[in-house]
């Protein structure tokens, strides 16, 4: 409800007095502020005391607020000063005339309405800028893209900005003993225009002195010198040192680290000479830790790490690592595990690697080579086991943005990767899908630029990150696996108020085949895949993309799962005429993704504090998989909503999500066992059978090593309308994005 002003100071006289003689507390129902137009009533509300009760939840949750709500009462001795600061945050901010009034209504003996009425006048605006400085710089400005212009508030928020911004652009250009003094005046014909003025005082030139060093026992003297881009003799410069705080703390031996000006007692260092000294707490050269965790994806997880921070000396650092993941996978399938590989694509996953880094020049490059052996299974798609090497140079390019070279020759063997071969390149009998299978070198070379200002890595508030990868594979790399392959992602993060945060990414990624010695084939790792608990929540992990159907031969040639006759006879597997749409979508079981070539997916989530450790969130994600023009398998859009609640521990966020998808009947490829008749010599125990009520019969067919992909595609998925079977649940550390 809006008061007009004419009203409201009637009220006030009569509502004031009788207020502030009552003893019992009551509830401030509301606050609103009238007249404001120079600033949004959440800053305004941000600068008082009294607060509004208020729903706990988010607003789509409104109903549940008469059980969550956090009851706020009227402050009586703060509504005076309520009226003191908003009048200094105008004043702050250039409105030097505002006149602030307060307006309590009651529409019940234990509640009250509270109403600020602003009248904020003419604001005092900035009519001449001057910078008092001498010339000291030829080629350079320092009064230039200051916080303050002509034309604009007299802010003293800017004007303070404004002297800090002075004051660091001559200590970053030599000046480290720079100050500035700053004055403003108001003349008589015109008291909303003011003359502001800046005079510096830049002292005198300056080069870096000498540099000791305090504190490093293990660490030398040279090779902390490594790590700081300036030296003894160089122009003076404050966001150097800055720098070079940074590039020590990214050494896992130092645990604390300081540069200041070094004291000199005897007076023999000359003003134009800055000396300093770099204090450092070092660390334990080794640490060894052991962790576990629990996820829908990899069900149980193992890992232990050995470091050693200064192998050798020189600040080299050495990891062995060691993880064991998808435990209790089998025993666990149908609960919190339901993602992750069993049967086929079941088995214990492991990683064993030794991974090593030297730092060359001053920390902005550095050499990694990390040595490993690993298992991994990716359910419904591929299991694959490598051995190879990763070589990597790292460049720091400024202080949060870098560029990484690199070269990974694998030795890689896949199993369980016939239906993808047979569906995605059309490769399906045994002996062309075992020469895909068998071990093969992956050997790419890519190039990764990674821009990153953000205010915490692990939850973070506020800020950006862009993340471009390319990557080549071709015999001239040592590649059996030939491809090109880009991909890029934009995360985005806003703070909207104390404890709440809106946060958005894209993703998107192209890849295009060469040639595997007869065939263009993408390795399966290297597909592109969507869903899960990192990508559009609303999906199990890669159901997104184009899938495909899998079934026993036996369940297309008996009546079992049918309220009738078989679906297909003999001649219809064998000629690939077969139309299996009479069966139930429980014989398929899981359709298995085939993966696509271009990606795009992304998301947006409003997180929220509940307290000091909980945060709940509501999310909409989005994706789509392309697969190469002209196959005909293309995937709409997918839209899924969702929410989840997260618990802040020491590792990371723990988050469990609910995610919705909308996707209903899509039409599928079915993929079999090809038959044939029996002949003489076969087993008769290899005949296709089947138990139809409670007899068994017998087919004078074999199955054969080959795969058979069914024309006639199936109608498979859920019908229209809600349904908690599309709801999907994923257990995971770390948030989404």
């Amino acid at each position: 409800m809006r008061i007009p002003f004419p009203i409201v100071f009637p009220i006030l006289l009569i509502t004031q007095a009788p207020l502030l003689a009552q003893v019992p507390s009551v509830e401030v129902l509301s606050i609103e502020f009238l007249g404001n137009e120079a600033f949004p009533e959440d800053s305004l509300s941000r600068t008082i005391v009294n607060r509004e009760t208020r729903c706990r939840s988010f607003s789509v949750f409104w109903l549940f607020c008469p059980f969550g709500s956090q009851r706020e009462m009227l402050n009586e001795r703060e509504l005076a000063r309520d009226v003191l600061r908003l009048t200094n945050f105008y004043n702050i901010r250039g409105y030097r005339d505002v006149r602030i009034d307060t307006l309590v209504v009651r529409p019940s003996e234990d509640a009250v309405e509270l109403f600020f009425q602003i009248q904020e006048g003419l604001p005092v605006r900035i009519g001449s800028l001057t910078v008092e400085v001498a010339d000291v710089f030829e080629e350079f400005d320092p009064a230039a893209d200051l916080p303050v212009q002509v034309g604009g508030l007299l802010n003293a928020i800017d004007l303070a900005a404004t002297r800090d911004s002075l004051i660091q652009r001559f200590r970053n250009r030599g000046y480290p003993r720079a100050d500035v003094s700053r004055s403003w005046s108001l003349p008589s014909e015109d008291p909303y225009l003011a003359d502001v003025t800046f005079e510096v005082e830049p002292g005198p030139h300056s080069v870096f002195g000498p540099i000791t060093f305090a504190g490093n026992e293990k660490l030398s003297d040279e090779v902390i010198r490594q790590f700081l881009p300036f030296e003894e003799g160089q122009e003076y410069s404050e966001v150097l040192t800055l720098e070079a705080q940074r590039n020590l703390f990214s050494i896992e031996m130092i645990r604390r680290a300081s540069i200041v000006e070094a004291v000199d007692p005897a007076g023999l260092v000359p003003d134009s000479v800055v000396p300093l000294q770099v204090r450092i707490t070092e660390a334990e050269i080794h640490n060894v830790r052991f962790g576990g965790g629990w996820s829908t994806l990899e069900c149980g997880n193992l890992e232990g790490r050995w470091t050693s921070r200064n192998f050798y000396g020189g600040a080299r650092r050495l990891q062995l690592r060691g993880r064991m993941s998808n435990l209790a996978a089998d025993q666990l399938k149908e609960s919190i595990c339901n993602q992750a590989g069993i049967n086929e694509f079941g088995g214990l996953n492991w990683l064993l690697a030794a991974e090593f880094s030297q730092p060359l020049i001053r920390r902005s490059v550095a050499l990694g080579v990390n040595l490993f052996w690993d298992r991994q299974s990716v359910q419904d798609v591929f299991v694959r086991e490598a051995v190879g090497v990763d070589l990597s140079l790292f460049q720091a390019l400024s202080a949060n943005t870098s560029v990484t070279f690199a070269y990974r020759p694998e030795l890689t063997k896949l199993e369980a990767a016939a239906v993808f071969f047979c569906t995605s390149v059309q490769v399906c009998t045994p002996e062309d899908i075992a020469s895909l299978q068998e071990p093969n070198w992956l050997a790419p070379v890519s190039v990764s630029l990674v821009q990153a200002n953000t205010d915490n890595v692990l939850n973070p508030t506020r800020g950006y990150q862009v993340v471009l990868n390319f990557e080549h594979a071709s015999g001239l790399t040592g590649s059996d696996f030939q491809y090109n392959r880009a991909l890029g992602e934009a995360t985005a993060y806003v703070a909207t108020r104390p404890g709440h945060v809106l946060a958005a990414r894209v993703r998107g990624g192209w890849i295009g085949a060469g040639t595997f010695t007869f065939v263009d084939v993408v390795h399966p790792q290297k597909r592109f895949f969507s869903g899960g608990a990192n990508s559009v929540r609303g999906f199990a992990q890669n159901q997104l993309g184009p899938r495909v159907l899998t079934v026993d031969p036996s369940r297309l040639l008996f009546a079992k799962d049918t309220m009738s006759e078989a679906p297909c006879t003999p001649a219809e597997v064998m000629d690939l005429t077969c139309d299996a749409n009479p069966l139930r979508d429980r014989a398929f079981g899981t359709p298995r993704p085939t993966g696509g070539d271009i990606v795009l997916e992304g998301g947006l989530e409003y997180r929220m504090a509940w307290g000091r450790s909980v945060e709940a969130a509501i999310f909409t994600d989005f994706g789509r998989i392309w697969t190469e023009p002209g196959s005909g398998k293309v995937s709409g859009l997918e839209i899924s909503p969702g929410f989840g609640i997260r618990y802040l521990s020491l590792a990371g966020p723990i988050r469990v999500d609910f995610g919705y998808r909308f996707r209903g009947v899509e039409p599928l490829q079915v993929v079999t066992t090809q038959i044939r008749p029996f002949e003489a010599g076969d087993d008769p125990e290899d005949r296709i059978s089947a138990v139809v009520g409670d007899k068994l019969e017998v087919l004078e067919y074999v199955a054969t090593e080959d795969l058979a992909v069914f024309d006639p595609r199936v109608l498979y998925g859920p019908r229209s309308g809600f349904s908690l079977s599309r709801f999907q649940i994923h257990l995971s550390i770390g948030q989404a994005f």
